[in-house]
């Protein structure tokens, strides 16, 4: 198996990552139990993983996927922008985003899993 590019992070972070953890929003909450050891397909998931400046809601390492469950405050056009250049910044350390509103984790939990499980197959 290749060895895979370690991406760096601020270790600033590494508190603020801890706090996000312990304080968790529901969404978060709901899609970490269907994340967690290993029950997507056998991948290992980070909650609140810094890579460079930022902490992402999710992330596997081998995948080089994040997860982000955005939430009304994501609505805002300063925020979207935000999201594009961090979005951008990662993504050209060859990180891959999947996106989900938080009314879509809490409401239709089913088919953000099909989704995720569809994004794996497709591109694992």
């Amino acid at each position: 198996m290749a060895r895979r590019e370690i991406i760096p992070y601020d270790p600033r972070l590494k508190a603020l990552a801890h706090s996000l953890r312990k304080n968790m929003t529901l969404s978060e909450v709901l899609l970490w139990n269907e994340l967690k050891q290993k029950k997507m397909l056998g991948f290992d998931f980070d909650r609140q993983k810094p890579l460079d400046s930022y902490i992402v809601d999710f992330y596997c390492k081998e995948l080089r996927l994040a997860i982000e469950i955005d939430g009304s405050s994501h609505d805002h056009v300063e925020v979207l922008r935000a999201d594009g250049s961090r979005q951008q910044k990662l993504e050209s350390y060859g990180v891959r985003f999947l996106r989900f509103h938080d009314l879509e984790v809490k409401r239709d939990m089913q088919n953000v899993l099909r989704a995720i499980e569809g994004w794996i197959l497709e591109n694992r």
